[in-house]
């Protein structure tokens, strides 16, 4: 991205890509993003009224962050100044402030630096935008892809309103394509694109208007030229693109809301959803190691002791998976996720030891009670270390009733399993053999 590059230039004087001869110049020819920029929405109303502020926006690749920036500096008549925090430093930042403040100490006017993938500055470099941001000097718009709460320092993001741009819908990118297809049959009118074939197209780009145009470029120059026509089909399409670009990042918000959607269908006990949204992972290339081990942890989290086998099995998909590799661990992963997701749930286990770590955070530490201490030497013996003690296997039924905590916490109860798979035996057994402290414990 030119470093001086001003908005409005007209584009169609020197060879572009057709995603960017596409790219509009005006709000009204915008496409999407309707909760921010439809009638009387907050950046509508800010870029009409020709008052811009600092803003970040966040949302995936191909939706219009960097169009909208342009826009806004085109309404506004600012200086346009455009960076990529790929390959700009601190001294790209300086040399663009100093022309900010030479035009403002000019002409009055402010300048609008507009700074792509922000979230790759570090915080030196977020630091030297700061002052200039602050006294009015210099508008800033980044644009990202990572969630701003966690990759930009919060002295700029207070400076800035954030937007959050949303994927293209299938009639936006449709509309996109539609204006695609005019503007090559402009240049070459045997292009033609039928109706299936722009669905598809469509479908595959994954709401992101950028790899819907380029495929569209790359299809019109695939497509042989038969009786005076260049007509794209279906085939050449998957020929272009290759596969699927699902939008999806290892260390973004993509990885972290998916996982998240997996583990949550697995404990919502709908293998359906788990398969569709572990497949999306692995399509992706998501290390299936990761997955492996989330569903370990899931396995006790969330199933416990109501299916003891879930973390045997877990356990053992790991090992397997871990032996194997892709693509036959998909295989593996997928037994486990629809096995776990099948299996009856419980949280009982992870709630008692947060209440026990809650517990003993919050608390004095209490003494081992003397009966519970082993006596291994004989002042140990003569200080009553472990008098009183009853050796469980010596009762009947291997059980019998004695106090192992504390005295402040010999009624409290920690581990509560529900009626619910294996862990209903449980309950009972501990009903039973703990009745007199779980009376207690309803009373208090």
């Amino acid at each position: 991205m030119d470093l001086f590059e001003k908005p409005g230039s007209d584009k169609r004087k020197k060879p572009s890509p057709l995603a960017d001869r596409m790219r509009p110049d005006t709000l009204d020819d915008f496409i999407g993003q309707e909760h921010l920029i439809g009638p009387d929405r907050v950046l509508r109303q800010i870029i009409m009224g020709n008052e811009p502020v600092s803003m970040i926006f966040w949302g995936p690749p191909g939706v219009g962050k960097t169009t909208l920036a342009r826009i806004i500096a085109k309404k506004s008549k600012a200086e346009f100044y455009a960076m990529s925090a790929v390959t700009a430093g601190v001294k790209e930042v300086r040399k663009v402030i100093e022309a900010a403040e030479r035009h403002y100490s000019g002409s009055g006017k402010r300048s609008i630096l507009f700074i792509d993938e922000i979230h790759r500055f570090n915080k030196a470099q977020q630091d030297a935008l700061l002052h200039s941001v602050e006294d009015g000097t210099l508008l800033l718009i980044g644009a990202t892809t990572e969630n701003p709460s966690f990759e930009v320092i919060a002295p700029l993001l207070s400076r800035c309103r954030v937007f959050t741009l949303k994927a293209l819908g299938a009639e936006d990118i449709l509309k996109i394509l539609n204006r695609a297809v005019g503007d090559l049959q402009m240049v070459s009118a045997c292009i033609e694109l039928p109706d299936d074939v722009r669905d598809y197209l469509v479908q595959m780009s994954g709401g992101d208007a950028r790899i819907a145009l380029n495929a569209l470029e790359l299809c019109s120059r695939l497509a042989p030229l038969k009786k005076g026509k260049r007509v794209i089909t279906v085939k050449i399409v998957q020929e272009a693109l290759q596969q699927k670009v699902l939008p999806y990042d290892k260390k973004g918000d993509f990885h972290y809301d998916t996982i998240s959607a997996f583990i949550k269908s697995v404990r919502g006990s709908d293998p359906d959803a788990a398969v569709y949204w572990m497949t999306r992972m692995l399509e992706a290339g998501e290390d299936p190691l990761f997955i492996a081990r989330r569903l370990i942890i899931l396995a006790s989290e969330d199933i416990g002791n109501a299916n003891p086998t879930g973390l045997v099995l877990a356990n053992a998909a790991f090992q397997a998976v871990h032996a194997i590799g892709m693509p036959e661990a998909r295989i593996v992963l997928s037994q486990a996720a629809t096995y776990l997701a099948s299996s009856p749930k419980s949280n009982a286990a992870y709630v008692a030891i947060s209440e026990a770590g809650e517990e003993i955070r919050k608390n004095p530490m209490e003494p081992v009670p003397l009966h519970l201490r082993n006596a291994v030497t004989g002042l140990m013996k003569d200080m009553k270390y472990g008098e009183g003690y009853q050796y469980a296997h010596d009762y009947e039924g291997g059980f019998v009733e004695q106090v192992h905590l504390p005295d402040r916490l010999k009624n409290k109860i920690f581990y509560r399993p529900r009626e619910i798979g294996r862990e209903k035996d449980i309950k009972s057994r501990l009903e039973t053999w703990w009745a007199k402290r779980r009376k207690q414990q309803n009373k208090n």
